[in-house]
Order: structure tokens, then C-alpha cells, then sequence
């Protein structure tokens, strides 16, 4: 992506707001790492699900453990494409840092490192959100996301159920106070 290509909006989470009426966006938290003219991509970050990675995905050779991190869903879109999300780098290699202290890989090789060694601060992923050209925008014109920055804390060390209220409290809001209808500016 070129400085030009760029957007000021990445690296940021996005908050959905409650006119959202999308059931995927409920009380959504997403990061959201690349935003250009051509359309935007991010990661939904709390919605966990009860699988472990390790019996989601074929491995070849099978793998010795059955532990690990769960499988978190990433988003709607191509929810058979997986993504790691990493709180610390692992593997210079075949990862990109997305923000300061957050590295995205689609590495089966690292997801396999990942499942067997189960660092702290990591998030396996299904699926992504995905926004077509000035959809984002539009839907950021009609407050249906607000913008907070990112924060290693909030995505690794706030539990899934508490992340949404939590990324609003830091913006000053009362998550309860938050009424269809109403944006935060």
C-alpha cells in the first residue's frame, strides 16, 4: 500500500453503535487495518467461540496437543479464511504489524507454533469484516461505528463479554446512555 493509499483511520478500533442493524455488528469491537479508497478490513475482536484452533483446522501432520486458544469469529466475510492476531511478534517473516504491539499472519506454520504453545496474547481467527469502496465511510458519515485507537490491553486483557462497554468508557460515554438514533461525536 502506497502513503498515498493510506488511511488516517488504520490503525483504529471501530465501536459499533446501537443503530447498527446488522446481528454481526451487535456490540461489536473491530479493528480495522487497512481503509483505502478501494475499501476497508478488519478483524471483529469479540466474538469467541467454544472450538479450540487446534480441532478447527486439518493439521498435516496432526497435531500432538488438543488445548490451545479458542477460535474467535474474525467476521462474516469468507469465514473459512483464517488469521492470527499477535500481541507480540513471533515470526518477522510471515507476519505484518498492524499497530504498534499487533502482528497479523495467515501462517499455517505460525498458527501450528501458535496451537501448540498457546502464547498469552493471541486471538485465532475465522472469517474477516470487509467494507467495499466508501462503504466505511458512509457508514462513519452516519455514526454507526465511532473510533477509539487501538489498544493491545483492551483486545488481549478485557474479556469478550466486557470489551464493547469497556472501548465506550474510554471515550467518555456511558455505554447504557447510547440510544438508537444517537451517534457520539
Amino acid at each position: 500500500m502506497s502513503a498515498q493509499e493510506s488511511s488516517s483511520l488504520t490503525p483504529a478500533l471501530l465501536l459499533s453503535m446501537p443503530q447498527m442493524q446488522d446481528e454481526n455488528f451487535e456490540r461489536t469491537v473491530v479493528l480495522l487495518c487497512d481503509h483505502t479508497a478501494d475499501g476497508a478490513f478488519g478483524l471483529v475482536l469479540n466474538r469467541p467461540t467454544t472450538i479450540a484452533a487446534a480441532e478447527a483446522v486439518a493439521f498435516d501432520p496432526p497435531l500432538a496437543t488438543v488445548g490451545g486458544p479458542l477460535l474467535w469469529t474474525g467476521g462474516p466475510v469468507e469465514p473459512q479464511r483464517g488469521w492470527i492476531l499477535l500481541g507480540e511478534s513471533l515470526a518477522e517473516d510471515v507476519e505484518t504489524q498492524v499497530a504498534p504491539g499487533l502482528y497479523l499472519s495467515t501462517s499455517i506454520d505460525l498458527l501450528r507454533r501458535v496451537v501448540e504453545r498457546a502464547p498469552s496474547r493471541v486471538r485465532v481467527l475465522t472469517g474477516y469484516a470487509g467494507w467495499g469502496p466508501g462503504q466505511l465511510d458512509q457508514e462513519l458519515a452516519a455514526s454507526a461505528w465511532l473510533t477509539v485507537d487501538v489498544d493491545a490491553g483492551l483486545i488481549f486483557d478485557t474479556p469478550a463479554d466486557l470489551m464493547w462497554d469497556a472501548a465506550i468508557r474510554r471515550l467518555g460515554a456511558d455505554p447504557g446512555s447510547l440510544q438508537v438514533g444517537q451517534g457520539v461525536h
